[in-house]
């Protein structure tokens, strides 16, 4: 057993330090919760699965399966039977409480207490059909030899058919076809009764040699098991390398790891406000690119609304001057010219560019602020920032190198744990343990061979003696039915048909001889074999005989459980055989089959090893100073200030949007020209007409060559549509521009004070999250271990197969069979009781008589008189 407890230690290792890290980790996140504010509680990120690749499985040849073919249908009808005698479900309380009263042994004088008297009235009851079964058998046994005594001694006095007188009577033919057809019935019944018993004798013999191959596959598998035992081990034991290297593998990329986990976690305050000083670098250059085309478009249009201004303005005056011609005064004229004066002041532009301040003051500004590179600067603060990962590799060298050599010392703690103990050697010797008794029992093949034709030639002669009962009853039905003559009478039966009767009443002979001792023969094996059957058989298949075995205190009223107190000398483990044999038909581990966590505790060599405090200490001990990252230096926050303080907000954005909404004249020109040229029409014809139609000619030129060109060339069209869309940009850049600037000031300072003040607390927090995700490789590595010992390493199924094999040889093969075996020679030995009845009754009508019943004529009257004693006819007849 040294080399069991070896195993199971080794075993034991895996799963237990994935329990030891799960109750610790509860533990510390308890501890957590309660220190901290849960509304800044992140969650842990996501560890990477590993890869630990699959156990060496192993390969079992034992199919613990048994199908009887043909002869199951006997086997059927063999448990309906007995199903039927005894229906009671098994009485797993009343041996438990027989097991338990009777400890230690039972005296004759203590049958007269109650509690066994109950017991012993609680069993006859069970037993009630076995016992009324067996009594008949009994009876049977001691009636025969009685009843074939008295019989003899009644023929012997002419008596039971032994008179060699056959009376004659009408319906003779129908009772010797009735008897024959009864007696050859029966007859038929004891040959399947026969068959049914020889079938079941050779169907041991068969079987009995399909044993070996079930011995050689569970030899088999248990080799297996023993050999694969140890190489599935040291693969649980070499797969830690698997997380050691890619704890190793994150402790060379502490920088982006653990950098990036600090980089992101501060990014949140410090990213936004770079992201906002890098917009505003940004909104300066726009400011610069809109002021300089407000600049340049606003040029262009006053231009050309000033050359359109001084073009209206002279038509204006000519024609303010035409109106002052003397001809206007006449009175049919003069209202007209009135109403023509009237419209002069319509005659100008609408749009007025010139009377807009210039934006050169502003524009001037900008270019000076242009002159410091804010984006620099804040490129250089995004680099400072992004150099997180840098400074926490640097500053953190001694301490991987630390580690690493740490995690260096814990693989070699487990590798010289696992070799601790030899188990390679223990089951080494199993191993030749096992070829020892397979040889053994190898050995005892060719006795088990001769133990089984003895029996054998046991049971086949005893169905002979059946054989020959059939024998003769075969023979004397041919005989008698092949000699009987109708004509003869029965004092001159032929000898055929005589020897007929005398063979049925050797059978009937025989029949008495044999009967009883095979009766005899039926009830012990029916009792046995039955009881067998529904006491040990069926609960072993469905399990029921586990309970009883697994009944706390069965065994000794001071140990709870018998299997871990026979394994482990501690009977208070809850590990029962029902559980073991399910885990191990279930095909799981050694480990989960036997609870073997309950036995070894490792803890300290856990916390010596995987999970120890000095790992912990040594992470708690790493310190990122990022006090020397700056954001924005002064000349960026001058160039801010001195951004918002440009003048950009001094402009009259309204003024320049209500120029550039306006037309380019006050009205339409040439509805002008055409509401003049029908007021000159008004006139009389001459010189006044004629000049007021020369002025709406040349107001017409100047709406062709000036007008239309400011509303539809290119030229002026893109400038007063940059015009328009540059004074919305600046206006929106410089709605509330100065608050803008301070907040993003101070969001810059409030982040390097984020980054100066708070980073401590910010690099342990993230660094217990980098822990955590480097603990998660062992926890992925031994809860792998734990599923893999569940279900994986040291697979039991050789153990079940041994079980499920043991329950097929003695039941399937042998029980079934001894059971097939009383069942068909019952069926004979009750036949016997008709055949011995037929044979005498029909043999009466083939033997040849003594005397006959005869009829003569009487001297004294004209009838026939009968003789009633009749003997043989006179010699003169």
């Amino acid at each position: 057993m040294l080399w069991t407890r070896w195993l199971v230690l080794l075993l034991w290792f895996g799963a237990t330090s994935a329990e030891q890290q799960q109750q610790q980790d509860e533990r510390d996140g308890h501890r957590a919760e309660v220190k901290s504010d849960p509304r800044r509680q992140r969650s842990s990120p996501p560890v990477e699965p590993l890869d630990f690749g699959f156990v060496p499985a192993a390969v079992y040849d034992t199919h613990a399966y048994y199908e009887p073919g043909t002869i199951g249908i006997l086997f059927h009808m063999v448990h309906a039977f007995l199903y039927a005698v005894q229906p009671n479900s098994f009485p797993k309380d009343l041996i438990v409480r027989v097991i338990q009263q009777n400890m230690g042994g039972i005296k004759i004088e203590e049958w007269r207490k109650p509690e066994n008297v109950l017991l012993l009235l609680q069993w006859i009851h069970y037993e009630s059909g076995f016992l009324i079964c067996a009594v008949f058998g009994i009876v049977f046994v001691v009636l025969t030899p009685i009843v074939a005594t008295c019989f003899c001694m009644c023929r012997c006095c002419d008596n039971c058919g032994g008179e060699m007188h056959q009376r004659q009577r009408k319906n003779a033919d129908c009772h010797r076809g009735f008897f024959t057809a009864s007696l050859i019935a029966t007859t038929i019944f004891i040959i399947l009764g026969v068959f049914v018993a020889y079938a079941a004798n050779h169907n041991v013999s068969t079987q009995i040699k399909s044993t070996r191959r079930l011995i050689n596959t569970n030899m088999r598998d248990l080799k297996t098991f023993a050999n694969n035992t140890p190489a599935q081990i040291e693969y649980l034991t070499a797969q830690y390398t698997t997380a050691k290297n890619k704890v190793l593998s994150d402790l060379d990329n502490i920088g982006p790891l653990l950098g990036a986990r600090i980089h992101s976690h501060l990014g949140k305050e410090v990213v936004p406000a770079l992201d906002a000083a890098l917009r505003m670098a940004g909104a300066m250059r726009e400011t610069k690119e809109a002021l300089e085309n407000v600049s340049s478009a606003l040029e262009i249009l006053q231009e050309g609304m000033g050359k359109l201004q001084a073009s209206l303005t002279g038509e204006r005056s000519s024609l303010s001057n035409t109106l002052s011609d003397p001809a206007c005064t006449n009175g049919a004229v003069s209202p007209t010219c009135n109403t023509i004066r009237s419209t002069l002041p319509q005659l100008g532009v609408n749009a007025d560019f010139s009377k807009l301040p210039d934006v050169n003051h502003a524009l001037t500004n900008i270019n000076t602020v242009l002159k410091v590179d804010l984006s620099n600067f804040v490129q250089k603060g995004y680099a400072s920032f992004n150099d997180t990962s840098a400074l926490v590799k640097e500053q953190t060298r001694n301490i991987v190198t630390g580690v690493k050599s740490m995690l260096d010392k814990i693989g070699s703690e487990i590798t010289a744990f696992s070799k601790m103990f030899p188990v390679e050697s223990s089951l080494a010797n199993f191993t030749i343990f096992l070829n020892d008794r397979h040889k053994v029992i190898e050995s005892f093949y060719p006795q088990i061979d001769q133990m089984d034709f003895y029996r054998w030639i046991a049971c086949v002669a005893v169905l002979c003696t059946v054989v020959l009962i059939l024998a003769f009853n075969v023979l004397g039905l041919l005989c008698g039915t092949c000699g009987y003559d109708r004509q003869a009478t029965p004092t001159t039966r032929g000898c055929l048909s005589n020897t007929g009767g005398n063979l049925l009443m050797a059978g009937v002979g025989f029949s008495f001889i044999f009967s009883w001792v095979l009766m005899g023969l039926v009830t012990t094996l029916f009792v046995v074999g039955g009881n067998v059957e529904k006491l040990i058989c069926e609960p072993l298949a469905n399990r029921q005989l586990f309970k009883i075995i697994d009944t706390p205190f069965l065994v000794h009223p001071e140990k709870r459980n018998f299997l871990p107190g026979m394994l482990f000398q501690n009977p208070n483990i809850e590990l029962t055989l029902g559980s073991m044999y399910r885990e191990c038909y279930e095909n799981n581990g050694l480990y989960h089959a036997l609870q073997l966590e309950n036995i070894f505790n490792i803890n300290s060599f856990l916390n010596r090893t995987v999970y120890n405090k000095d790992l912990a200490k040594v992470f708690e001990g790493v310190q990122v100073d990022l006090k020397d990252i700056m954001l924005l230096d002064q000349a960026g926050r001058d160039n801010l200030m001195n951004f918002a303080n440009a003048g950009v907000g001094e402009i009259d954005y309204p003024a320049y949007l209500v120029e550039v909404n306006k037309g380019v004249t006050v009205v339409d020109l040439l509805s002008f020209c055409s509401d003049l040229e029908d007021q000159a029409d008004q006139l009389p014809r001459g010189a006044l007409e004629n000049a007021l139609k020369g002025h709406a000619s040349s107001i017409r030129t100047i709406h062709r060559e000036q007008v239309v060109p400011l509303e539809q060339a290119m030229k002026y069209v893109r400038a007063r549509s940059t015009l328009s869309q540059s004074i919305k940009l600046l206006q929106r850049t410089s709605n509330d521009l100065p608050v803008k600037v301070t907040n993003i000031l101070s969001a810059i300072d409030a982040a390097e004070y984020l980054i100066t003040h708070n980073a401590s607390h910010v690099v342990k927090q993230e660094t217990k999250a980098f822990v955590q995700s480097l603990v998660g490789y062992f926890k992925q590595y031994t809860e792998w271990v734990k599923n893999s010992l569940t279900a994986e390493v040291a697979q039991c199924k050789p153990i079940s197969n041994m079980v499920d094999s043991m329950e097929i040889v003695a039941c399937s093969f042998i029980v079934d069979s001894v059971n097939t075996f009383w069942m068909g020679l019952g069926a004979c030995c009750l036949l016997l009781i008709p055949s011995i009845i037929f044979s005498v009754k029909l043999a009466k009508y083939y033997r040849r008589m003594d005397t006959e019943d005869v009829f003569e004529d009487s001297p004294y009257n004209d009838t026939l008189t009968w003789f009633p004693r009749a003997s043989a006819p006179p010699s003169e007849w």
